[in-house]
């Protein structure tokens, strides 16, 4: 499809600005704690973004991006730019629009129920594919977020071992929203403690690699704290417009 909007020029310029300066901070964050930039995964969280302005970040070499609303992904996908470019779903997950999206993302950040597993094993069965997921988890117990407490966790992933077409592939986690560096990479490091707790439970089907945490308030802490894959929106481009 032809793609119409006219591109913002400046709005390139900072992209491409902002690209460069995400990109040293993760490096100088991995080396001050003896880690290599290359295992950290940038994901571009891409809500309410023009598909043009998507498609020049990852002109720029970006190589992961995610959406959060199912109708937004579906709207923008025939004009995404995918040749060398994962699109994952980082939002929260309804049962009933995950057959909307199945055949066309290559993972889905937000599996925190049986059901939700159950279901995507189904539709994932109708397109003879194995899907790669995380589970979220609600590390701060926050009863207005999604998210598995963290006590239920095993119990979860068990679950998932037990499914076919499906692949748990690590964890995701969005903290609560907290001004205190100290407070949030406590979060972080009971994520860590968690993510290395399953991974040595060496359940079938269970690849504990991706350690989803950090947005663009607090991706540097996350890093620290050990994420290897990080969800970064306002930092790249910009304050969001919501439509």
């Amino acid at each position: 499809m032809q793609e119409k909007l006219l591109c913002n020029p400046q709005k390139l310029n900072d992209i491409e600005y902002n690209y460069r300066k995400i990109e040293e901070n993760i490096s100088h964050c991995a080396m001050n704690v003896g880690r290599r930039r290359e295992d950290i995964i940038f994901l571009a969280a891409t809500k309410t973004v023009e598909v043009e302005y998507i498609n020049y970040a990852v002109s720029l070499g970006l190589s992961y991006i995610g959406e959060n609303k199912v109708q937004e992904l579906l709207s923008k996908y025939d004009n995404y730019n995918l040749e060398n470019c994962s699109l994952q779903f980082i939002g929260h997950m309804q049962s009933n629009k995950i057959r909307q999206i199945v055949d066309k993302v290559d993972m889905i950040q937000s599996i925190d129920s049986v059901k939700l597993i159950q279901e995507l094993s189904r539709q994932s069965k109708k397109y003879n594919k194995t899907t790669d997921i995380l589970l979220e988890v609600n590390i701060g117990k926050e009863e207005s977020k999604s998210g598995i407490f963290p006590e239920r966790l095993e119990e979860l992933c068990y679950e998932a071992s037990q499914t076919e077409n499906i692949r748990v592939r690590g964890l995701m986690t969005i903290p609560p929203i907290c001004e205190d560096k100290q407070k949030i990479s406590a979060y972080f490091s009971d994520m860590y403690k968690l993510f290395v707790d399953m991974k040595g439970k060496n359940m079938d089907n269970i690849d504990m690699t991706y350690l989803s945490m950090g947005m663009s308030s607090d991706y540097e802490e996350a890093i620290k704290c050990g994420a290897n894959m990080v969800r970064i929106g306002s930092s790249l481009f910009g304050a969001r417009v919501y439509r």
